[in-house]
């Protein structure tokens, strides 16, 4: 199952003029798989904190989050195609918007123990090298 996804990806990957060398497909997917990781685990808190009655605040910022540039639903549940962001829209948000909001954790972060410090290393290091958006 996921074997033939990472194939997928670095198919479209290998296409794209930003990626050299499967190095580059490692570093874009593992990017793209942390955030979704993220998303889900801080969506698990707020789902657990409701459950018990108790106030969730989340990591990232809603604009930032998977859900809002990923994968966008409209009020039936399903994806917003008309919202979603796609080709040069979405590698802008990505490259201007995205990647700066989340190497800014670091210095927000109250010390390098916490995940935002860890976030905001992780994004301060690695660049989007994916051209099509």
């Amino acid at each position: 199952m996921f074997e033939q996804t990472f194939k997928n990806i670095d198919d479209i990957l290998h296409k794209d003029a930003g990626g050299t060398s499967e190095l580059d497909y490692t570093e874009q997917s593992s990017w793209l798989l942390f955030l979704k990781y993220l998303d889900a685990l801080e969506a698990d808190k707020a789902l657990e904190a409701e459950l018990d009655g108790k106030t969730n605040h989340f990591i990232i910022d809603k604009p930032y989050r998977w859900e809002s540039w990923a994968t966008p639903k409209g009020s039936d549940g399903k994806l917003d195609h008309n919202t979603v962001l796609t080709g040069d829209d979405l590698r802008d948000f990505v490259n201007g918007k995205l990647f700066p909001y989340l190497h800014g954790f670091k210095q927000r972060a109250s010390g390098p123990q916490t995940i935002e410090y860890k976030i905001g290393e992780v994004f301060g290091e690695i660049k989007n090298r994916i051209q099509n958006g």
